[in-house]
């Protein structure tokens, strides 16, 4: 029996022939993209300051028969950066993971304290973004911007207003880079988890008072996991999500949505 019903093709999720870039690959969210991103099929370099940390994780993808290296890299160094990756091919991927939060009262919040979080989050986190798209517009390539935001870009919260005005800030220049930078097939998305449960933050949660917190705004009722995260940051990496640019793809168990 013939039939003339044209069925759209499925997405693929394979990034076979890509090279992705994660920063803050060592550990945490950034060691989860890096996984997930070699599992289909990219290259991935794992860049950090911690040599012996990347090296490390490279090692473990590769065991699987996967490709990785590793990249020892500061990238609140901004001409340093440029001039490491200006040495390499250039990324279709970049997981723009590195940040880092020091949660203080707004009374209690100190200059260098704030001038640390934006060195990293917003100037760091800007100019990378800026060398992998000037690349890959050099090299006429398309390719994908994961910025990694967080539930916090987009609401705020108690002893976290530098860290929400940072990640407000990436939301900001998310959408701005996908305007300037979709003419060229590049497309820049933001990502934003919610609080994690991971080694660095488990004693955080070992506070009753703060868990509870936490879990009375997750409306799923418990912590995110690493592993929730891979689906979306290879979505948003590979052709399945090829329509998508300028946008924020939040995990956040509905925090958000009240």
């Amino acid at each position: 029996m013939t039939t003339s019903i044209d069925l759209t093709k499925g997405p693929s999720f394979r990034l076979d022939g890509k090279r992705a870039l994660v920063t803050g690959g060592g550990r945490g969210i950034g060691l989860a993209a890096a996984g997930a991103l070699a599992a289909s099929g990219a290259h991935v370099t794992l860049a950090a300051r911690t040599k012996s940390e990347i090296e490390d994780a490279a090692a473990a993808i590769r065991a699987r028969g996967e490709q990785a290296d590793a990249l020892v890299l500061d990238v609140t160094n901004v001409e340093a950066t440029r001039q490491a990756l200006a040495a390499l091919p250039p990324y279709q991927v970049l997981v723009n993971n590195a940040g880092m939060n020091r949660p203080a009262y707004l009374p209690d919040v100190k200059i260098e304290d704030f001038d640390a979080i934006f060195s990293l989050n917003v100037r760091a986190a800007f100019f990378i973004a800026q060398t992998v798209a000037l690349r890959l517009i050099e090299a006429k390539l398309s390719g994908s911007i994961i910025n990694i935001s967080s539930q916090m870009g987009h609401v705020g919260a108690a002893r976290r207003t530098v860290y929400c005005a940072s990640k407000h800030a990436m939301e900001g220049f998310t959408k701005a880079m996908a305007i300037e930078l979709a003419p060229h097939n590049i497309r820049v998305n933001s990502l934003g988890p919610t609080f994690l449960e991971t080694p660095m933050t488990r004693p955080f949660f070992e506070n009753k008072a703060f868990r509870d917190e936490v879990l009375g705004k997750i409306k799923l009722g418990r912590l995110g996991q690493l592993d929730e995260l891979s689906g979306a940051i290879v979505f948003l990496a590979s052709d399945a999500s090829s329509l998508m640019t300028g946008s924020a793809l939040v995990l956040d168990g509905g925090w958000t949505a009240e």
